[in-house]
């Protein structure tokens, strides 16, 4: 490649790197507060004196959301299963039904496209997919949070422009030697589309992590809680003091009144909410760039 030494050219790097770094700034800058605010004193909270770095250091806000009454850490547990599974289950249902859909040869195929891609324009609205949550008896478990979006219509036609650039002829090699279709996906096919599958998990599984809609529907046991719902209901309430109040732990409420501030529990709980997909997304990023842009080639 010959890289363009020329005035404009320059000048438009400068530009291009200017805007990404004040875009880099504005970004970081909420989430240093956020997790300054996570770590500092509450007494300093209390007086506005936490800005881009901790006041006084203190763990105070983390030991006692998570050692000291057991609603945050089971609805971060709650959050990992529901991600696992949700997630787990839209890539297998998504693969299967992106892969079938590829082959030109599939019978009524052009209804089975249309089907599929019909909910990106029309649904049939929130109350009727209430009613049938609810008449399936799946209220206040795992499955109503996951069933409900088992495929996305956007990522299953994302895959099927992946599956139909798939050279044919390693297919057609599997099938020689005895494989049936399933086989032949899950041996071959999936193995060599790591890039594609990754990057659907990845969105998948950022979306049932951070969605809180739809728990906030179904889930009625506050024990079954996802952590993003837990952290809405403690923004609402302002303390989680008063929550526990609500829910009969008077003498812990009392006890974290004294502790801690609004900000302390909301902050603290939102930067532990963050850290997972932090954590994740330097381990999958190598595949996303590659599984979209090798989902969109045409050939």
């Amino acid at each position: 490649m010959v890289k363009d030494h020329t005035l404009g050219s320059k000048m438009l790097d400068v530009v291009v790197h200017g805007v990404m770094a004040l875009v880099l700034v504005l970004t970081l800058l909420p989430l240093l507060h956020v997790v300054s605010i996570s770590f500092s004193d509450p007494a300093d909270i209390m007086r506005g004196k936490v800005g881009l770095w901790p006041s006084h250091f203190s763990l105070s806000a983390y030991f006692t959301i998570l050692f000291e009454n057991a609603h945050i850490p089971r609805s971060f547990v709650n959050s990992v299963v529901i991600t696992i599974v949700g997630t787990f289950l839209n890539v297998v249902f998504t693969t299967i039904t992106a892969y079938a859909l590829a082959k030109k040869d599939l019978l009524f195929r052009p209804f089975f496209l249309m089907f599929a891609i019909m909910p990106m324009f029309f649904t049939g609205g929130l109350v009727p997919q209430f009613l049938l949550v609810k008449s399936l008896g799946m209220m206040d478990t795992i499955w109503s949070v996951t069933v409900p979006v088992l495929v996305s219509s956007w990522w299953l036609i994302i895959m099927i422009s992946f599956f139909k650039n798939f050279p044919v002829e390693l297919e057609e090699a599997a099938r020689l030697d005895g494989c049936g279709e399933l086989q032949t996906l899950f041996r071959i096919v999936l193995p060599l589309s790591m890039a594609g599958v990754v990057t659907i998990a990845l969105f998948y599984g950022v979306n049932h992590w951070n969605s809180y809609f739809t728990a906030m529907l179904y889930f009625r046991s506050y024990d079954n809680y996802p952590l993003q719902l837990l952290l809405r209901e403690i923004v609402l309430q302002s303390t989680l003091a008063e929550q526990l109040a609500s829910q009969g732990n008077a003498a812990l409420a009392e006890d974290m009144s004294s502790k801690l501030t609004p900000e302390s529990v909301q902050y603290a709980t939102l930067v532990i909410s963050i850290v997972p997909m932090l954590v994740i997304y330097p381990f999958i990023q190598k595949y996303f760039v590659k599984g979209i842009m090798i989902g969109s080639l045409k050939g």
